[in-house]
């Protein structure tokens, strides 16, 4: 099952990205985490992401895919894959469906993690303080906010109006929100 979770940031998509992969015997794809390990383990792409990551400018979209593309061929992504936050943009959403249809697959379900903004300012400050995360202070995080609202939110209505997105409120405890990440997938 090839799953996609979209969500503002701290709406808890690492969280839930990682107890489904688990579920589902399906690696869980984070773009971050890929492009980390490419660059740790000095591949041909993670060189190339190298360069872009050190003038501090965003890795291209074929590059990402091509990180995608090299989990897709491994043996452990037979049962699918969950991308945890990526797509981002439309375009990038239709490159990932050229990718898995020359897989003779597709996207399968996009999970919408819904949560209200007054409750992420409170999770973002709480991680703040507990993580110290830069991005997570309130002038950073209200820029992924912002972002995300402008680029990575028309993906609701894109996968709505294809037939693949499920709702998910994202509100209550990790479990509560696991059954019914886990309610929406049938599963």
């Amino acid at each position: 099952m090839n799953v996609i979770l979209l969500g503002p940031p701290g709406c808890g998509k690492g969280t839930q990205g990682a107890l489904l992969a688990k579920e589902l015997g399906a690696p869980r794809v984070s773009t971050g985490d890929l492009l980390r390990a490419a660059v740790k383990d000095g591949t041909p792409l993670g060189v190339t992401a190298t360069g872009f990551m050190d003038k501090g400018l965003l890795v291209p979209d074929e590059v990402i895919l091509g990180l995608i593309s090299e989990v897709l061929a491994r043996p452990e992504a037979g049962k699918g894959i969950l991308m945890d936050g990526f797509p981002r943009t439309t375009a990038q959403a239709d490159a990932v469906g050229d990718l898995l249809a020359k897989r003779g697959t597709q996207v399968d379900a996009v999970l919408s993690l819904e949560v209200p903004d007054a409750e992420l300012v409170t999770r973002m400050q709480g991680r703040a303080a507990a993580e110290g995360r830069a991005d997570d202070k309130p002038d950073a995080f209200n820029l992924r906010l912002k972002v995300y609202r402008e680029q990575t939110a028309p993906l609701i209505a894109y996968y709505r109006e294809r037939g693949k997105l499920k709702e998910v409120a994202g509100m209550g405890t990790v479990e509560e929100i696991a059954r019914a990440v886990r309610k929406a997938l049938g599963l």
